[in-house]
């Protein structure tokens, strides 16, 4: 594949200068030069150039060497420095698809004062820790993200890179497979190494969870995946003293541009309720008929030491902040205990919730789809039967 700019037509306008997510093309003596090193070939310019002055050649090539890719590696989200849960469930299932394949495990992270961080991760079974640090990637920028991610898997080739299937990993790994020209597989529930040919056999939901789908990467590399939370089991430390290797990666300015800026970031919700990590929850449908309902939930939540989850037509009313909203566009969790109240259950809410190991459902309808998953049922309104179990629950343990 060639970029080239056809010089008798371009007056040097600048339009592909701004169109340009890799910053690689400058404008001199009217004439626009762009950075090979830095282009991937978008098409950005090509689309903003009015007068057609860049082209974009496609030539056949031979297919490349696979065998130069090796290693698994984790993307080590984190958040001021605090590395996020999911990233030491896909160490773990990392670390076996490492061994299976007879490689490397590395965690890559990006971020800035990772010090701490770092240290950390170096503590699980890991080989490497890669650190790209600057001040430009302390708050997370997707574009910002992706081009320092690509430029880095370009740079060493990873034959597998894995990242959890969170906010920021669902945001932005998909523009890190455009840009290096491999898949991604989204929201992946089981991962495992082929034993006859060594691939990446990704399997997800599929159709709203009624389809399993296993999807392969055979052609190009890295193999990607995004994985749920609360899917495999957080990875142990190390036993023995030994710690992963650290290695500093030398940041890259160039990569550092965005067509964005951050001007302040607001704490909300997620802040102080992470019903990810909740090992109780209770939901609350559109079966609770009005938001001021939500405080039974609350109260029920609170005696039992839990979290308040909810349906996505909760949320969409306005009952309650998103932060709370669990299915397949909203939290996958996998509470030991999941109280459903006034939710029908559909196939798009037990995606988020079904691998909880207790499920208790309270709904009108003794037909909602909910009670085909709950290990325990109450057929009634749920209005009338959560403060009975709240009511019952403080009196067996003895509170007012």
């Amino acid at each position: 594949m060639a970029i080239r700019v056809i010089e008798y037509k371009c007056n040097g306008c600048g339009l592909c200068i701004k169109s340009c997510p890799q910053a690689a093309i400058t404008v001199d003596n009217k004439l626009a030069i762009i950075d090979l090193e830095l282009c991937n070939y978008c098409g950005s310019c090509v689309s903003a150039c009015r007068l057609r002055a860049i082209a974009i050649e496609i030539e056949k090539q031979a297919k490349e060497d696979l065998s130069r890719y090796k290693g698994v590696w984790v993307f080590g989200e984190q958040f001021r420095g605090k590395i996020a849960p999911v990233v030491l469930e896909l160490i773990g299932i990392g670390r076996r698809l490492a061994d299976d394949r007879g490689s490397e495990l590395a965690v890559v992270v990006l971020g800035d004062k990772l010090d701490k961080a770092a240290a950390e991760l170096a503590e699980y079974p890991v080989d490497k820790v890669y650190v790209y640090e600057a001040p430009e990637l302390a708050l997370y920028d997707g574009e910002r993200y992706s081009r320092v991610l690509s430029d880095v898997v370009r740079e060493l080739k990873p034959e597998i890179l894995l990242a959890g299937a969170t906010t920021t990993g669902r945001s932005f790994m998909s523009r890190v497979a455009v840009q290096v020209y491999s898949g991604l597989t989204a929201d992946c529930t089981s991962l495992a190494v082929g034993k006859d040919d060594g691939l990446l056999y990704q399997t997800r939901p599929a159709y709203g969870g009624n389809v399993m789908a296993t999807i392969l990467c055979p052609y190009t590399r890295p193999q990607m995946a995004t994985v749920r939370h609360k899917v495999f089991p957080t990875s142990p430390r190390r036993n023995s003293g030994m710690k992963a290797q650290i290695v500093r990666l030398k940041p890259k300015p160039q990569l550092f541009g965005s067509s964005s800026e951050i001007l302040d970031f607001i704490e909300q919700c997620e802040a102080t309720v992470n019903i990810v990590e909740a090992d109780i929850i209770v939901s609350g449908g559109r079966g609770i008929q009005d938001p001021a309902n939500f405080a039974l939930l609350e109260e029920l939540a609170k005696t039992l030491g839990g979290a308040v989850g909810a349906s996505r037509a909760a949320v969409d009313a306005g009952w309650i902040p998103y932060c709370h909203q669990v299915g397949q566009t909203g939290k996958t969790v996998c509470p030991k205990l999941y109280i459903a109240c006034g939710i029908s259950g559909a196939v798009q809410h037990q995606a988020g919730m079904s691998s909880s190991e207790t499920i208790i459902a309270i709904n009108k309808d003794p037909d909602a789809p909910i009670f085909q998953i709950a290990d325990f049922g109450f057929v009634g309104d749920c209005l009338e039967i959560v403060p009975l179990l709240t009511k019952k629950i403080k009196a067996m343990r003895g509170e007012a």
